[in-house]
């Protein structure tokens, strides 16, 4: 992970806050990258561990490897999971002779300004074993908020543009939709329309209580949005 943005640790108290209030929305994106996480698996970004320790409990993932910059996180995390193969600082940090078959990244590639070098490495990593990539971003640059810059995002992505950047990193895309459809307009309301500049707990946890489990569920079995608010990819490495 390279040029990350300087506001990381506004991402604990907003994003990874949120994400604490969100099961539902966490378990629905582990669902649908699951198949995928298997072998030797890195999860790049670790944040405070909230995917890490779903990732524990899963038998298909034989080894797992945490990678993040931040030190405060990374002390986080080995208090919360001192049995975790964790390394302080960015893919180009990871030892050599390791056979990936995923890696995991959610909400992470949109604060490293060379994202398209990022993707690069991890289609290098991958390849050797011919690897998936399990991707998640926000989506929409219509929908980029003050929040947005909070968070230290550089950017919110689209389906075609994301797809040209995977395919030119050398990847082979399996799937790409958009993802949380009622969530764009919660999204546009909140952080555009109102200019919102925090999240409401309270609000988070009616939706993914309430609300989410019926639209991951139409998106998922019946249909899938012609928008959303967030980008889901799974890739391969050739």
């Amino acid at each position: 992970m390279t040029n990350t943005s300087p506001n990381l640790h506004k991402q604990s108290d907003f994003e990874f806050a949120a994400l604490a209030e969100s099961r539902n929305y966490r378990a629905g994106i582990l669902r649908d990258f699951q198949k995928h996480l298997l072998g030797n698996v890195l999860e790049v970004g670790a944040g405070v561990g909230q995917f890490t320790s779903e990732f524990l409990t899963l038998d298909s993932i034989q080894h797992l490897t945490s990678v993040e910059p931040d030190p405060a996180f990374c002390t986080v995390l080995r208090q919360k999971f001192p049995q975790l193969n964790l390394i302080q600082g960015t893919v180009t940090d990871l030892p050599q002779g390791t056979d990936w078959n995923a890696i995991f990244s959610s909400n992470v590639l949109e604060h490293i300004d060379a994202d398209q070098e990022e993707l690069t490495s991890y289609a290098n990593l991958l390849r050797p074993a011919c690897g998936h990539l399990c991707l998640f971003v926000p989506a929409r640059p219509e929908i980029y908020a003050p929040i947005d810059s909070d968070f230290g995002h550089f950017r919110r992505y689209t389906r075609p543009g994301l797809r040209k950047k995977l395919e030119k990193a050398g990847f082979r895309i399996v799937q790409l939709r958009y993802y949380n459809f009622v969530g764009y307009f919660a999204w546009w309301a909140s952080f555009c329309l109102l200019r919102k500049r925090t999240f409401d707990p309270r609000a988070v946890r009616i939706f993914d209580r309430l609300i989410f489990p019926v639209v991951h569920s139409f998106e998922t079995r019946i249909c899938a949005p012609p928008f959303g608010q967030s980008l889901l990819a799974i890739a391969a490495a050739v």
